[in-house]
């Protein structure tokens, strides 16, 4: 998913700018590096704050936890998932386009560091109930922003068996699931193949509807 750069230190006296780099920096580092692996002191000093600061916003590490997932990696899923698959012309062509450009920035990167949700989503989802709330949420709007493309795609036809909804999880999950092969493999071929199957069902179950 699109990385959110990290905001240049800035020692004015800025509060909301401190906070949000606070959350950059968080972010960076527990979508990388993991939550339990990120230290307080480390985000500390490589956010350039101080202690005080650190906790006037922030006082425990949950509560930056869930900033991150519900500011920053909301905010990931919403421009590289969401916003695409709904301005493109049909689903087919907006998954196409998403998983286009992340193989794109892979491949320039040369590293997959894997899905930001889905990093913190096996490491947090049963650690504490509000980083499984946070977490589920997104997710569901991610399906629900598919399955309602989806439904548009057909509005002025009928599948009878076609479930929008359930099509909507496999392509999140079959996602999910290529971007963890990628990562294990720091290769983008499970991303290729699944992006052309993806495509390829969805474009197969839309044209029957238009054939009905």
């Amino acid at each position: 998913m699109a990385e959110r750069p990290t905001s240049p230190h800035r020692r004015t006296n800025d509060p909301e700018g401190l906070r949000q780099r606070l959350v950059d920096t968080a972010y960076a580092a527990f979508t990388t590096r993991g939550y339990h692996s990120s230290a307080l002191h480390e985000l500390k000093r490589d956010a350039g704050v101080t202690g005080g600061a650190l906790a006037h916003h922030f006082p425990t590490k949950r509560a930056l936890g869930l900033a991150v997932i519900q500011d920053r990696v909301a905010e990931a899923v919403e421009l590289t998932w969401i916003a695409p698959v709904r301005a493109a012309m049909t689903t087919a062509e907006g998954i196409q386009e998403v998983f286009a450009t992340i193989i794109s920035e892979l491949e320039r990167k040369g590293a997959v560091s894997g899905c930001p949700l889905n990093n913190l989503a096996l490491e947090l989802s049963r650690e504490d109930e509000a980083f499984q709330a946070a977490i589920e949420a997104i997710f569901l709007r991610w399906r629900t922003a598919i399955a309602d493309k989806l439904r548009a795609d057909l509005r002025s036809d009928s599948i009878d068996d076609f479930d929008a909804e359930a099509m909507a999880t496999l392509v999140v999950a079959a996602y999910s699931g290529a971007m963890a092969m990628a990562k294990a493999s720091q290769s983008v071929a499970p991303l290729k193949i699944c992006g052309e199957q993806l495509t390829s069902i969805i474009q197969n179950q839309t044209s029957q509807g238009h054939r009905a």
